[in-house]
């Protein structure tokens, strides 16, 4: 009987965790672009969302494919008027796929995992967001309001997510929008009750 126990003990622990990844049901994860088009342009991108800036530092050195993805969908002006759609405190904020009326934006395709580069998803790091499928990424981001090791890079079978950059501002603005009420909304868990908005995000020298 004791056995039993410690078995039930451990699933549930392993199932709960199952549910806490920086994860989203993605437009198509066929066709995937390993080298996109290199995008020549500045290394920071300021956030300009509904409770503060958020200033980010990209790492195109480890991982040039995930931030040149990125920049392009900043250059498109993608992520202007879309929200931060999924926010637990302690663990991160997931924003960069839907408007406020929780309508899931069309992106371009996926592109190739970069999470073995090194860099580790602390606090304060961007990293993308992904299905179960590890080359699945496209626009979706999030930022580790905490230390979230079990989210790094642990092999070919546990390939982690990719981090690609770290705030260098406005990591106050990230504890803010962490702290939000957030409810069950269209299917999703943990949306806030009231819409944190990216109103715009800019290349910055």
């Amino acid at each position: 009987m004791k056995n039993i126990f410690v078995f039930l003990a451990v699933f549930f622990v392993f199932a709960g965790c199952s549910q806490k990844q920086p994860s989203w049901e993605p437009q198509q994860v066929d066709n995937i672009n390993y080298e996109r088009e290199i995008v020549s342009v500045g290394n920071k991108v300021k956030l300009e969302t509904s409770m503060g800036d958020i200033t980010i530092e990209l790492d195109a050195e480890n991982a040039p494919i995930t931030v040149n993805n990125f920049l392009g969908y900043v250059s498109e002006g993608f992520y202007d008027g879309l929200i931060f759609h999924r926010v637990i405190k302690g663990f991160m904020i997931q924003g960069g796929g839907f408007t406020p009326d929780m309508d899931q934006k069309d992106t371009k395709a996926p592109i190739k995992i970069e999470s073995s580069n090194g860099l580790k998803n602390d606090r304060g790091t961007i990293a993308m967001a992904r299905t179960s499928v590890p080359n699945s990424a496209t626009s979706q981001f999030f930022i580790n309001h905490a230390d979230n090791s079990f989210l790094n890079y642990a092999g070919p079978g546990n390939p982690g997510y990719a981090v690609f950059g770290k705030v260098i501002e406005g990591m106050d603005v990230v504890d803010k929008i962490a702290l939000v009420q957030t409810t069950r909304r269209s299917g999703m868990d943990d949306v806030p009750v009231e819409v944190v908005v990216i109103e715009s995000a800019k290349i910055v020298e």
